[in-house]
């Protein structure tokens, strides 16, 4: 039997969930369909996700398709939580994209579309709703083709739009209407195919066009569409047939070395640590010691891994709904693991020179590194989205109860380690970043499960810092009189290229201190750096260590963990540093007659624009706007445009401040 792991995304109330409940009843799965509504769904367990009727975490249940085992996995449709469905992107073999025939394509469908479409995921399209008033068929393949994917393929065409007795009626293969459409988009990106099609005066064989769909869609490179209703029902045995038809299974074999990669963490009433994990090649079994892998550091812009072995003492595999016990399981698999007790999300399971590490795995293997992220392998370790850019002070009501809200949020972030909990060591204050305040009202009612009463400070957005020149500080024991600090040390700090994060390097041998010193200096330092002269987090630079000295027995690490952080404010001190602010890339589509007005409010908000082009009579804006500043410009736009504006914004960087950098002061009061 082969194995399919797929993936279920959609923007919010699309109907995804809905959906996921209806391919587990018509593969006789569960007996009913369960209702988002009434909080009996398979996939939404946590009790928040049923109180509130959204999905939170991702969650995998399973289900046969003659020899195909499908592992689906749901995803959460709000933008807040995107950082979960780019956890589970990474261990896909294809996707079904849902949208609602009314609504049409949202800003979060053309998000996860461009990413799939980035990673090269096979994408199947689901227009869910067709028996809601307002449900369109004709436009919106229009509104799929513009602003989704030119290579669109409607299966079926749609009877009864927007009432109750909507039905879909699958495309026969050689229906004219379907294969003019199919040949239309073989013949845009298949030269072969094109010349073929002109020279039988635009007559195409029928089966020959099925098969290159299929092979085009495994390739990511054409999206066939499919209609109906997951409430009732209605296409969904289409869009099965379609799953079997069109998605190509996981690869990898048993026999090669185990390579995996943990996207998911969850902990047990009793707190005991179940690891999900998708395994790429090799296999796994139980009582099995396995080497766990992350990069140097925790941070991927290290060089080198770190690893340690852990002992499977559990584990199971998904099938017909559920996890279920099993002594092996291998490649292609979700697995959900117990035994790796120190075991992170993006941890690699296997040895080095398998798996991501060893180079691109999969897709064309002609060293284009174009290669397709699905079932074969990671390829690159580059988020799809963007980071949280908002942060919030969060502190327990009752005193007592601040040792146990670390502790919990340090649970919670074991989770979703893109919240990233830190402590100020000034003010002793604890903060989260965050992509939105629907997540912080999640992380409050989850503290609140457990018995942790927890009040907020406003959110505020996170800018960064960079080193603007070369500044360097040294202290030499007893030099200065400074009997406090017995120890020797010397630190330059130098900028580094945008996006490379923070690189610690020496310039002493490394025998010049005892192993321990070397570790609190490091660690010291990318401590230090997160509060830069601004208050801002410092990046992009390279530290070196350019003296170091100890005094035996006198000199403790101690020593050099105070010493550090005073060095590295003097360096930046002398270096000095710029601030940085989150931006977004932005596309307008707006009336062209309306455009220039549009433009202008771009400009009062401290945006710019890129690129603009006019097709009929709307015009395609594109530019750089603050994150700070999106929401205003979404307020603004409808009465700009009559209406008719839409705005996309997607995660482009940061951009130096203009004017007076802005300062990270202490956070407001906390709110209830």
């Amino acid at each position: 039997m082969t194995t399919l792991n797929l993936g279920v995304l959609a923007h919010v109330d699309a109907g995804k969930t809905t959906l996921t409940e209806r391919l587990l009843f018509h593969a006789g799965v569960i007996d009913e369909p369960g209702s988002v509504d009434r909080g009996t769904t398979q996939t939404d367990s946590m009790e928040l996700e049923r109180r509130r009727g959204i999905t939170i975490r991702s969650a995998v249940v399973s289900f046969t398709i003659d020899d195909l085992k499908v592992n689906l996995i749901d995803t959460p449709g709000h933008s807040d939580f995107i950082s979960e469905v780019e956890r589970a992107v990474r261990v896909l073999d294809g996707a079904v994209l849902v949208l609602s025939a009314v609504e049409g394509v949202q800003v979060q469908t053309r998000i996860l579309m461009r990413v799939l479409t980035r990673l090269r995921i096979p994408t199947l399209i689901f227009v869910n709703k067709i028996d809601r008033t307002g449900a369109r068929y004709g436009d919106l393949l229009v509104e799929i083709t513009r602003r989704l994917t030119p290579a669109a393929v409607p299966m079926s065409a749609v009877t009864g739009l927007g009432t109750r007795d909507a039905a879909v009626r699958p495309y026969a293969v050689d229906d004219p209407r379907h294969l003019d459409r199919v040949a239309e988009v073989l013949a845009d990106g298949d030269d072969s195919f094109l010349a073929a099609y002109v020279q039988a005066d635009g007559r195409a064989d029928a089966q020959d066009c099925r098969r290159r769909l299929i092979e085009r869609t495994g390739l990511a490179a054409a999206h066939p569409v499919f209609f109906g209703s997951a409430a009732t029902g209605v296409g969904v045995a289409d869009l099965v047939g379609g799953i079997r038809v069109f998605l190509p299974p996981a690869g990898g074999g048993q026999e090669e070395p185990l390579s995996g990669t943990i996207f998911k963490i969850e902990r047990d009433s009793s707190g005991r640590k179940a690891v999900y994990a998708r395994l790429r090649t090799g296999s796994v079994a139980v009582r099995e010691h396995v080497t766990v892998r992350r990069r140097a550091g925790g941070r991927w812009d290290r060089a080198g891994w770190e690893e340690h072995t852990g002992k499977i003492t559990s584990l199971r595999v998904f099938e017909q709904g559920g996890a279920v016990p099993a002594d092996r399981a291998g490649a292609g698999d979700i697995v959900l693991l117990s035994g790796l007790k120190d075991a992170r999300i993006g941890d690699r399971l296997g040895r080095p020179g398998t798996g991501p590490d060893a180079g691109r795995v999969g897709g064309s293997g002609d060293g284009s590194g174009e290669d397709r992220l699905g079932g074969s392998g990671d390829g690159t370790d580059e988020p799809q989205f963007a980071p949280p850019a908002l942060e919030t002070v969060v502190r327990s009501v009752r005193p007592s109860d601040a040792p146990l809200l670390h502790a919990a949020l340090q649970r919670l972030a074991e989770q979703d380690p893109l919240i990233d909990i830190r402590v100020d060591d000034r003010g002793r204050e604890i903060s989260v970043l965050l992509y939105g305040e629907v997540q912080k009202e999640v992380l409050k009612a989850q503290l609140e499960e457990d018995g942790i009463a927890v009040a907020f400070a406003e959110t505020r957005i996170v800018y960064l810092e960079r080193p603007a020149g070369v500044g360097a500080a040294f202290h030499e024991i007893d030099r200065h009189g400074d009997h406090e600090v017995c120890a020797t040390a010397g630190l330059r700090i130098e900028p580094a290229p945008a996006g490379t994060g923070v690189r610690y390097r020496l310039e002493v041998e490394p025998g010049s201190l005892p192993a321990a010193f070397h570790a609190a200096i490091e660690d010291s330092v990318r401590t230090a750096l997160l509060r830069g002269p601004y208050g801002w987090e410092v990046t992009d630079c390279v530290v070196t260590l350019t003296h170091s000295g100890y005094a035996s027995p006198v000199t403790t690490a101690g020593d050099f963990r105070t010493l550090t952080p005073r060095l590295v404010e003097r360096a930046l001190r002398q270096a000095g540093t710029h601030v940085y602010e989150p931006v977004v890339r932005a596309d307008l589509e707006v009336p062209s007659d309306l455009v220039n007005g549009v433009l202008g409010v771009l400009a009062e908000l401290a945006g710019a624009p890129h690129d603009m082009a006019v097709r009929s009579d709307i015009a395609y804006v594109t530019g750089v706007l603050p994150l700070g500043r999106v929401q205003e410009l979404g307020r603004r736009l409808p009465g700009l445009t009559r209406g008719e504006g839409v705005l996309l914004s997607e995660f482009a960087g940061h951009r130096r401040v203009r004017g007076a950098p802005p300062r990270r002061a202490s956070p407001a009061p906390v709110i209830g």
